[in-house]
C-alpha cells in the first residue's frame, strides 16, 4: 500500500522540524559554541573595544534596548558604585568608557525593589575601575 500525498508531506514536515531542533540543541552552548552576550550586561572586556566613547555611546551601540522608553516618560535612572547620579542620557554621555569595570540593565520591577518608586524605565549600575 502506497502512502497518501498527506502522510508524505506530514513525514517530510515531522524530519525537517525534528532535524532543526537537533541542530539547535546541539549548537547551543558548550565549548566552541561562541560566547554568549547577557543582555543586561556589559562587561571590561566588551568596554575595552570603545575606549574613545562615552559610556551612552557604548550602551546605544551595545544594548540600544536598555535606552527604549517603556510606557514612562523617563529614561533609566543611573546608579554609579550605589549612588543615583541622574537619568541615562545626562549621566552617561559624561563618562568614559576608560573608567568603568562594567555595567549592568535592571528592570523596572527589580529596580523598584532594590531602589525604591521612581525607576519605571528600570535602572543602570554602573561599576567603576578601583585604583
Amino acid at each position: 500500500m502506497h502512502p497518501s500525498r498527506r502522510q508524505i508531506i506530514f513525514t517530510f514536515v515531522a524530519a525537517c522540524g525534528l532535524t532543526a531542533l537537533t541542530a539547535g540543541c546541539a549548537s547551543g552552548g558548550g565549548a566552541g559554541g561562541g560566547t554568549r552576550v547577557d543582555p543586561n550586561l556589559i562587561t571590561a572586556e566588551e568596554l575595552a573595544n570603545y575606549p574613545s566613547l562615552t559610556c551612552l555611546e557604548v550602551v546605544q551601540r551595545l544594548r540600544p534596548r536598555w535606552l527604549q522608553r517603556r510606557g514612562s516618560e523617563q529614561d533609566p535612572v543611573v546608579y554609579q558604585d550605589g549612588n543615583r547620579i541622574g537619568f541615562a542620557g545626562d549621566a552617561l554621555s559624561g563618562m568614559v568608557v576608560t573608567a568603568v569595570e562594567s555595567m549592568k540593565y535592571i528592570n523596572a520591577s527589580d529596580a523598584t525593589t532594590r531602589y525604591g518608586t521612581g525607576h519605571g524605565a528600570g535602572a543602570i549600575e554602573i561599576a567603576t575601575r578601583r585604583r
